[in-house]
Protein backbone atom coordinates (compact mmCIF):
# COMPACT_ATOMS: atom_id res chain seq x y z
CA UNK A 1 0.00 0.00 0.00
CA UNK A 2 1.68 3.16 -1.20
CA UNK A 3 1.58 6.23 1.00
CA UNK A 4 0.63 4.41 4.21
CA UNK A 5 3.77 5.42 6.11
CA UNK A 6 3.27 9.06 5.11
CA UNK A 7 -0.39 8.97 6.10
CA UNK A 8 0.45 7.37 9.44
CA UNK A 9 2.89 10.20 10.17
CA UNK A 10 0.43 12.86 9.08
CA UNK A 11 -2.51 11.51 11.09
CA UNK A 12 -0.34 11.10 14.18
CA UNK A 13 0.87 14.70 13.86
CA UNK A 14 -2.65 15.99 13.34
CA UNK A 15 -3.74 14.51 16.68
CA UNK A 16 -1.26 16.92 18.28
CA UNK A 17 -3.20 19.78 16.68
CA UNK A 18 -6.31 18.73 18.61
CA UNK A 19 -4.33 19.11 21.84
CA UNK A 20 -2.71 22.36 20.71
CA UNK A 21 -6.07 24.02 20.07
CA UNK A 22 -7.73 22.68 23.21
CA UNK A 23 -10.24 20.51 21.39
CA UNK A 24 -9.73 17.32 23.43
CA UNK A 25 -9.13 16.15 27.00
CA UNK A 26 -7.29 13.05 28.23
CA UNK A 27 -7.82 10.30 25.59
CA UNK A 28 -11.08 11.59 24.06
CA UNK A 29 -11.32 12.49 20.39
CA UNK A 30 -9.81 11.07 17.24
CA UNK A 31 -8.61 11.75 13.70
CA UNK A 32 -8.82 9.33 10.80
CA UNK A 33 -7.57 9.48 7.22
CA UNK A 34 -8.54 7.47 4.15
CA UNK A 35 -5.70 5.50 2.56
CA UNK A 36 -5.39 6.79 -1.04
CA UNK A 37 -6.58 4.28 -3.61
CA UNK A 38 -7.63 1.71 -1.00
CA UNK A 39 -10.86 0.87 0.85
CA UNK A 40 -9.03 1.48 4.11
CA UNK A 41 -8.53 4.20 6.69
CA UNK A 42 -6.11 4.92 9.52
CA UNK A 43 -7.48 5.85 12.95
CA UNK A 44 -6.38 6.47 16.53
CA UNK A 45 -6.43 3.47 18.89
CA UNK A 46 -8.87 3.46 21.78
CA UNK A 47 -7.88 4.95 25.15
CA UNK A 48 -4.33 5.96 24.23
CA UNK A 49 -2.95 9.20 25.67
CA UNK A 50 -1.96 11.77 23.08
CA UNK A 51 1.59 11.94 24.45
CA UNK A 52 1.91 8.21 23.77
CA UNK A 53 0.52 8.37 20.26
CA UNK A 54 2.92 7.76 17.36
CA UNK A 55 2.60 6.66 13.73
CA UNK A 56 3.27 3.04 14.65
CA UNK A 57 0.40 2.93 17.17
CA UNK A 58 -2.30 3.91 14.68
CA UNK A 59 -4.68 1.23 13.41
CA UNK A 60 -5.63 0.48 9.81
CA UNK A 61 -9.25 -0.60 9.26
CA UNK A 62 -11.34 -1.53 6.26
CA UNK A 63 -14.54 0.32 5.41
CA UNK A 64 -16.53 -2.08 7.58
CA UNK A 65 -14.43 -0.98 10.56
CA UNK A 66 -12.53 -4.26 10.85
CA UNK A 67 -8.86 -4.10 11.82
CA UNK A 68 -6.51 -4.89 8.94
CA UNK A 69 -3.25 -3.87 10.53
CA UNK A 70 -2.29 -2.91 14.07
CA UNK A 71 -1.91 -4.51 17.49
CA UNK A 72 -4.17 -2.10 19.39
CA UNK A 73 -7.96 -1.88 19.47
CA UNK A 74 -9.22 0.96 17.28
CA UNK A 75 -11.21 3.94 18.53
CA UNK A 76 -14.72 3.33 19.86
CA UNK A 77 -15.85 5.69 17.08
CA UNK A 78 -14.41 3.46 14.34
CA UNK A 79 -17.82 2.26 13.11
CA UNK A 80 -18.96 5.88 12.75
CA UNK A 81 -15.87 6.82 10.74
CA UNK A 82 -16.26 3.71 8.57
CA UNK A 83 -19.87 4.57 7.76
CA UNK A 84 -18.91 8.10 6.70
CA UNK A 85 -16.20 6.76 4.39
CA UNK A 86 -18.59 4.20 2.86
CA UNK A 87 -21.33 6.74 2.30
CA UNK A 88 -19.14 9.65 1.19
CA UNK A 89 -16.38 8.66 -1.25
CA UNK A 90 -15.41 12.33 -1.45
CA UNK A 91 -14.40 12.37 2.22
CA UNK A 92 -10.73 11.71 2.96
CA UNK A 93 -10.64 12.63 6.64
CA UNK A 94 -12.92 12.52 9.69
CA UNK A 95 -12.39 14.13 13.10
CA UNK A 96 -14.28 13.84 16.39
CA UNK A 97 -13.84 16.14 19.37
CA UNK A 98 -15.65 17.21 22.52
CA UNK A 99 -14.39 20.79 22.20
CA UNK A 100 -16.11 22.77 24.98
CA UNK A 101 -17.88 25.64 23.26
CA UNK A 102 -19.10 23.67 20.25
CA UNK A 103 -20.19 20.79 22.47
CA UNK A 104 -22.16 23.19 24.66
CA UNK A 105 -24.25 24.02 21.58
CA UNK A 106 -24.70 20.28 20.98
CA UNK A 107 -25.82 19.85 24.59
CA UNK A 108 -28.56 22.42 23.95
CA UNK A 109 -29.51 20.73 20.65
CA UNK A 110 -28.91 24.08 18.98
CA UNK A 111 -27.32 24.87 15.63
CA UNK A 112 -24.71 27.63 15.57
CA UNK A 113 -26.25 30.44 13.49
CA UNK A 114 -24.25 32.03 10.71
CA UNK A 115 -23.61 35.47 12.19
CA UNK A 116 -19.90 35.79 11.31
CA UNK A 117 -18.20 36.21 7.95
CA UNK A 118 -15.72 33.55 9.07
CA UNK A 119 -18.65 31.13 9.37
CA UNK A 120 -19.91 32.02 5.92
CA UNK A 121 -16.39 31.45 4.57
CA UNK A 122 -15.74 28.08 6.19
CA UNK A 123 -19.18 26.57 6.68
CA UNK A 124 -21.41 28.24 4.09
CA UNK A 125 -24.16 28.78 6.66
CA UNK A 126 -25.24 27.50 10.05
CA UNK A 127 -23.40 24.59 11.69
CA UNK A 128 -26.19 22.01 12.04
CA UNK A 129 -27.13 19.66 14.86
CA UNK A 130 -27.36 15.92 14.27
CA UNK A 131 -29.48 13.41 16.18
CA UNK A 132 -28.63 11.72 19.45
CA UNK A 133 -26.94 8.37 18.86
CA UNK A 134 -25.25 5.81 21.09
CA UNK A 135 -21.56 5.03 20.69
CA UNK A 136 -20.36 1.67 19.40
CA UNK A 137 -22.11 1.03 16.09
CA UNK A 138 -22.60 3.09 12.94
CA UNK A 139 -25.52 5.14 14.30
CA UNK A 140 -23.36 8.21 14.79
CA UNK A 141 -21.97 7.89 11.27
CA UNK A 142 -25.48 7.67 9.87
CA UNK A 143 -26.45 10.80 11.77
CA UNK A 144 -23.40 12.67 10.48
CA UNK A 145 -24.04 11.73 6.87
CA UNK A 146 -27.78 12.41 7.01
CA UNK A 147 -27.34 15.78 8.71
CA UNK A 148 -24.67 16.99 6.31
CA UNK A 149 -26.54 15.86 3.19
CA UNK A 150 -27.28 19.02 1.22
CA UNK A 151 -25.28 21.17 3.65
CA UNK A 152 -22.10 23.04 2.83
CA UNK A 153 -20.90 22.67 6.42
CA UNK A 154 -18.02 20.25 7.02
CA UNK A 155 -19.02 20.16 10.71
CA UNK A 156 -21.98 18.72 12.59
CA UNK A 157 -22.83 18.97 16.28
CA UNK A 158 -24.08 15.57 17.38
CA UNK A 159 -26.71 16.16 20.07
CA UNK A 160 -25.51 15.57 23.65
CA UNK A 161 -22.18 14.31 22.33
CA UNK A 162 -19.76 16.52 20.43
CA UNK A 163 -18.35 17.58 17.10
CA UNK A 164 -17.72 15.54 13.96
CA UNK A 165 -16.03 17.11 10.96
CA UNK A 166 -15.19 15.89 7.48
CA UNK A 167 -12.77 17.02 4.80
CA UNK A 168 -11.11 16.12 1.54
CA UNK A 169 -8.28 14.83 3.71
CA UNK A 170 -7.46 14.52 7.41
CA UNK A 171 -5.84 17.95 7.55
CA UNK A 172 -8.96 19.63 6.13
CA UNK A 173 -11.13 17.83 8.67
CA UNK A 174 -8.88 19.01 11.52
CA UNK A 175 -9.06 22.57 10.23
CA UNK A 176 -12.86 22.34 10.24
CA UNK A 177 -12.78 21.14 13.86
CA UNK A 178 -10.52 24.03 14.89
CA UNK A 179 -12.68 26.60 13.12
CA UNK A 180 -15.89 25.07 14.49
CA UNK A 181 -14.70 25.59 18.06
CA UNK A 182 -13.46 29.08 17.26
CA UNK A 183 -16.80 30.30 15.89
CA UNK A 184 -18.77 28.44 18.57
CA UNK A 185 -16.88 30.41 21.22
CA UNK A 186 -17.28 33.75 19.46
CA UNK A 187 -21.01 33.31 18.81
CA UNK A 188 -21.53 32.21 22.42
CA UNK A 189 -19.81 35.38 23.64
CA UNK A 190 -21.76 37.53 21.20
CA UNK A 191 -25.08 36.13 22.33
CA UNK A 192 -24.24 36.80 25.97
CA UNK A 193 -24.09 40.48 25.07
CA UNK A 194 -27.35 40.74 23.16
CA UNK A 195 -29.26 39.76 20.06
CA UNK A 196 -27.43 38.00 17.24
CA UNK A 197 -27.66 39.45 13.73
CA UNK A 198 -27.69 36.72 11.05
CA UNK A 199 -26.00 37.39 7.72
CA UNK A 200 -28.30 37.59 4.70
CA UNK A 201 -28.30 34.33 2.68
CA UNK A 202 -27.12 36.05 -0.50
CA UNK A 203 -24.16 37.52 1.35
CA UNK A 204 -23.36 34.10 2.82
CA UNK A 205 -23.32 32.66 -0.70
CA UNK A 206 -21.01 35.42 -1.91
CA UNK A 207 -18.62 35.07 1.00
CA UNK A 208 -18.51 31.28 0.72
CA UNK A 209 -17.82 31.40 -3.02
CA UNK A 210 -15.02 33.95 -2.60
CA UNK A 211 -13.33 32.06 0.20
CA UNK A 212 -13.60 28.66 -1.47
CA UNK A 213 -12.46 29.79 -4.94
CA UNK A 214 -10.34 32.94 -4.56
CA UNK A 215 -8.84 33.16 -1.07
CA UNK A 216 -5.26 32.02 -0.50
CA UNK A 217 -2.63 30.81 -2.93
CA UNK A 218 -3.91 29.09 -6.03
Amino acid sequence: MTGVAELRAEVAALHAELVKYGLVAWTAGNVSGRVPGEDLFIIKPSGILYDDLGPESLVICDLDGKVVEGELAPSSDTAAHAYVYRARPDVGGVVHTHSPYATSWAARNEAIPCVLTAMADEFGGDIPVGPFALIGDDSIGRGVVETLAGSRSPAVLMRNHGVFTIGKNARAAVKAAVMCEDVARTVHLARSGGELLPIDPEHIDSLYHRYQTVYGQR
